[in-house]
């Protein structure tokens, strides 16, 4: 469903499973960043009504989460700690080129985001499947879920927005980028590394 060309390798969730507080950490930013990208979306986009609905839905959905996952960085014992780079998202962006009119910006914007949450999608299906923290693998899927809608959704947008066969063909295009990326990660403790 989700369109990948390259799943994460299942030993990825032992890496997880060492390092859950550092992982707990980066998932609580990962949240706060998709977060900030619907009110991006919504700040330089705002004559899209559809699409600011679904985004102000959507921030308020993402800081739910962060503050699920803040709630369990405490109830460890730990705090939330600093931000770190995602090398996946600074490779990933990389993909298209600057510039061009508003609509491909968007549309540009919108598959990034929708690759974002697909692959968080399957990474957080492994950790419910994986995960022998009961508690934990239960949380990871609910988030599963929501994060497949919210995939579906910015894909949605991008061939609403744009012309539907330039916008497969993109897609497919960012999923191979992609799958290129995924191939060096996989070995940190983070959600997307």
């Amino acid at each position: 469903m989700l369109g990948l060309k390259l799943p994460t390798d299942p030993r990825w969730v032992n890496i997880v499973e060492k390092n859950i507080d550092e992982i707990l950490i980066d998932h609580a930013y990962c949240e706060q960043k998709a977060a900030s990208t619907a009110v991006s979306l919504i700040v330089s986009f705002p004559e899209y009504t559809d699409l600011v609905q679904e985004m102000i839905a959507l921030v308020r959905e993402e800081m739910g989460h962060f503050k699920m996952v803040h709630d369990l960085i405490l109830e460890r014992g730990q705090v939330l700690g600093r931000d770190r780079k995602d090398d996946y998202v600074i490779e990933l962006i990389k993909f298209f080129p600057k510039g061009g009119s508003r609509t491909t910006q968007l549309v540009h914007r919108l598959l990034y985001a929708a690759l974002i949450e697909a692959r968080s999608c399957e990474r957080f299906r492994l950790l419910s499947e994986e995960l022998q923290d009961k508690k934990l693998a239960e949380f990871y899927h609910k988030l599963m879920i929501s994060e497949a809608g919210h995939y579906t959704m910015f894909l949605k947008f991008a061939r609403q927005y744009g012309e539907r066969k330039e916008v497969d063909q993109k897609w497919n295009d960012l999923l191979e980028y992609e799958a290129n990326i995924m191939k060096d990660l996989g070995t940190k403790e983070s959600i997307h590394g």
